[in-house]
């Protein structure tokens, strides 16, 4: 009878430890947006194999250099200089930079910190919940998706530029039935892209190879595009264009122009947020990762910046072409055309590279959103023979080259650059979220009324300086809300103690660089125009409707809260019999 008691006992001690563990979790998820780090690498396992960890910092900044350089100078430059910001373009890459360096910053406390594929996705869905994760990182797929597609375009119109052709008017078929900007079809884009997702397929190292000797090659090109820009340029371009008509100084369209260049020009900087996405593969994540994704900011911003100035002392900003500045730059020197067919080849090595990092990034995001189960749990899947994520791959590959195939350069471009300045916006609150707010020890409402009240002053501000007419009142009114900015961030720096520290890499000064990288992100998404809004929020509401009528049903946390509901009625019932049994004893 003692065993039987003894027995009995213990069996209920047991189980009523597991109940108070399950109970536990439960309270958590009650009162907290945020899952364990057990439930993530819960969520992992839904991928079959791991992915290998065979990446080192080296192999990050050479993914950095070659997915940021290729997008950006070689398809934004020349549209933005011509129709926002004239040779003040140069400012605009420094300022575009300085705002991705600022975000950059806090991507590498959540990738050294939580080193798991997917970027933002899983940073905000530990912070702030399912729906504003799924809600970023539909907005941040499909970013890559426009982003890539723009890039392949541009790769046919340099890939023409080098063998002497118009691809416009040999390589792209138009078909007269279709509207303007969705009516020329690029069989060579897509063809690019199908071949680049083969090749993503196989295997992360040996995509890691083969960007590094892209992207050394185009290196080459861009010290060479450099050195003739700035021997053979002339410095009058900096203030004169071409058309006497047209603005003329250094600053044609006035310094909003050189922020709506800025978030033009944004785009440019994706390249590092791929990086952020391959931490679950990366040898030593405390170390690998703030050199990879800093550094590579960093030295891709200084490229920009020399490149944008060469182009602009080669030729005026009113005669730069939109498609491929760089190669036409030189098409117009007497004597150097022969140059224009050497950048051309040069331009489609960086854009190679910029599309082979930006696909493996693309599939590393929808690998992990199909771990959560917001998305079919299918494109999850890593294969055990390449670990590479191929049915994401494959999908968005597939996808990516429909798009390339008829949407047109501009279309395209204004809305990546509002998803990629959102996407960044929520990371930086995200950052800040995290470090003030401990579920169950702090409050999150000193935190969330900072991160409003600062977000609605940046809006103010910027507001302001768009619609505004120039003069003493806008200037007054932008230095008070300068002033309160500063005020809110001191009040809640002096007043609202940090919860936790990362352990191994944090932001440094915060509050204020996330703060400062909030405030910028607000104020270059108002500089886009009008229907890139209409489309964004478009495809966010097309979002929205996804979660509530499939998402929100088979996700992760829906199907973990009815697996808790389960195991605790079952700890119920087992205790309901050890009750039992010892009364009957």
């Amino acid at each position: 009878m003692e065993s039987s008691h003894g027995s009995s006992f213990s069996s209920f001690r047991s189980y009523g430890r597991a109940l108070a563990q399950t109970t536990n979790r439960m309270a958590r998820r009650a009162g907290s947006v945020s899952t364990t780090s057990e439930e993530m690498s819960h969520i992992r396992t839904k991928s079959g194999s791991d992915m290998q960890k065979s990446l080192r910092w080296f192999d990050l900044v050479g993914f950095g250099v070659g997915g940021m350089v290729g997008a950006g100078v070689f398809v934004t430059t020349g549209r933005a200089s011509r129709l926002y910001a004239g040779p003040a373009v140069v400012l605009s890459y420094a300022i575009a930079g300085l705002c991705a360096l600022l975000s950059a910053f806090c991507y590498t406390e959540f990738a050294v910190d939580m080193p798991v594929a997917g970027g933002a996705f899983s940073y905000l869905r530990i912070t702030f919940g399912e729906f504003a994760a799924f809600l970023t990182g539909a907005n941040l797929v499909m970013e890559y998706v426009f982003s890539n597609a723009a890039v392949a375009r541009s790769f046919t119109a340099y890939l023409g530029t080098a063998v002497g052709v118009s691809a416009s008017e040999k390589w792209r078929i138009t078909i007269t039935g279709l509207p303007d900007g969705f009516n020329e079809l690029d069989f060579i884009a897509v063809a690019v892209i199908l071949v680049i997702s083969l090749c993503i397929c196989y295997s992360t190292k040996e995509s890691s190879l083969l960007n590094m000797v892209l992207t050394a090659l185009h290196i080459l090109f861009i010290t060479f595009v450099i050195a003739i820009g700035f021997w053979k340029g002339d410095w009058k371009n900096f203030t004169e264009p071409k058309d006497s008509s047209k603005p003329s100084g250094f600053f044609p369209y006035g310094v909003s122009g050189v922020f709506n260049g800025a978030a033009m020009v944004y785009l440019s900087y994706i390249g590092y947020d791929a990086v952020s996405t391959m931490a679950e593969e990366v040898k030593n994540p405390s170390k690998d990762i703030p050199i990879g994704v800093s550094g590579s900011v960093v030295l891709v911003t200084v490229i920009y910046c020399l490149m944008a100035a060469s182009m602009s002392k080669l030729v005026p900003y009113d005669a730069i072409d939109t498609e491929a500045p760089f190669s036409s730059a030189f098409r117009g020197s007497d004597g150097w055309g022969w140059v224009s067919n050497v950048i051309g080849g040069g331009a489609s090595f960086g854009i190679l590279t910029s599309l082979l990092v930006s696909m493996l990034g693309q599939a590393r995001y929808v690998c992990v959103i199909g771990r959560s189960g917001v998305i079919p749990t299918w494109f999850a899947k890593v294969h055990p023979k390449t670990s590479t994520p191929v049915n994401a791959s494959a999908f968005l590959g597939i996808f990516t080259a429909a798009i390339a195939l008829f949407t047109d350069l501009n279309v395209l471009l204004n809305l990546v650059s509002i998803g990629t300045l959102f996407v960044f916006y929520m990371v930086t609150n995200a950052v800040i979220y995290r470090r003030y707010v401990c579920v169950g020890t702090t409050s999150p409402w000193p935190t969330l009324s900072f991160l409003f009240s600062f977000s609605l002053t940046a809006i103010i501000f910027t507001l302001l300086w768009q619609f505004c007419p120039a003069g003493k009142p806008k200037a007054f009114m932008l230095g008070a809300c300068s002033v309160v900015a500063v005020a809110l961030l001191q009040i809640f720096h002096l007043l609202v103690p940090q919860a936790q520290k990362p352990e191994y890499w944090g932001v440094p000064l915060m509050p204020w660089i996330p703060s400062i990288s909030i405030f910028l992100n607000v104020f270059l998404l108002g500089s886009l125009d009008g229907p890139s809004y209409i489309r964004f929020g478009f495809f966010s509401a097309l979002s929205v409707l996804v979660y509530v009528l499939y998402s929100v049903h088979t996700s992760f946390d829906a199907h973990g809260d009815e697996g808790l509901i389960q195991t605790d009625g079952q700890i119920h019932k087992h205790i309901e019999k050890i009750d039992n049994a010892s009364l009957k004893v």
